[in-house]
């Protein structure tokens, strides 16, 4: 018996890619799944399409970009099933471009759902774990924070930033809370669609077709990270193609 089943499993960014893959494979291995995304059409039908196989999962239509959102997100959680084990902290945009074309629209919707938004989940969690002496947040990052690369400035940056806050929260945890950051490379998804610069977009759908990988491979790296027993904590976890420099 998988030791994800019957865990309480809140994840943004669910209607789509690794959210989505995230949501089925911890499913199969019988979590109780609290969805969350802004596409509320996809989303109630994954939902549907989960406990139509007779698993559990409820969903909500919301912005991580609005903080009573990610309270609502784990309220509901609490509401629905008495707890929440694992808050995955997925949403993510990537509006890449050369700083030299100032997109700050651009800079500060990143800043925005990337930053803040995981930064409002543990704000709403936090509280929750400490009451119940347990929790682990798990976050989706990126390898453009390990290398630096041009046009990624900006995205790198926010990535950076949510891998710093989430080293701090991890030394301020204590014994009894888990912190698992999760740093993907191309992965076969939607990613593209955020971006505002039509040349990178097409460049990076076409690198996408070239060699990136299901989102099932970050799946099963959250799946791992989870089910691991209450006294390991998987601190790190780099999933990228093999092809990929």
């Amino acid at each position: 018996m998988s030791a994800i089943k019957d865990k309480v499993v809140a994840i943004t960014g669910a209607s789509s890619g690794i959210g989505e893959a995230t949501a089925l494979i911890l499913a199969e291995r019988g979590a109780w799944l609290v969805l969350g995304a802004r596409r509320a059409d996809r989303l109630q039908a994954l939902a549907q399409r989960i406990t139509d196989k007779g698993g559990e999962a409820v969903c909500l239509a919301m912005d991580v970009k609005k903080r009573e959102d990610l309270t609502a997100l784990v309220a509901l959680a609490c509401d629905t099933y008495g707890r929440i084990d694992v808050m995955i902290n997925n949403a993510g945009i990537g509006p890449i471009s050369p700083l030299d074309e100032l997109r700050v629209e651009d800079w500060e919707e990143m800043i925005d759902i990337n930053i803040k938004g995981p930064l409002y989940g543990i704000a709403a969690a936090l509280p929750v774990f400490r009451r119940q002496g347990f929790g682990h947040f798990v976050n989706t990052l990126s390898t453009a924070g390990l290398i630096i690369k041009p046009t990624m400035a900006v995205y790198a940056g926010t990535k950076n930033a949510m891998r710093t806050i989430a080293e701090g929260l991890r030394l301020e945890a204590g014994q009894h809370l888990r912190v698992t950051n999760i740093s993907p490379g191309f992965i076969r998804t939607n990613f593209a669609d955020s971006m505002t610069n039509q040349g990178i977009k097409a460049d990076m759908a076409k690198r996408m077709d070239e060699m990136a990988i299901s989102p099932d491979a970050i799946a099963r790296a959250i799946a791992f990270a989870i089910e691991q027993p209450a006294d390991v904590d998987i601190s790190d976890i780099v999933v990228r193609p093999t092809a990929q420099a």
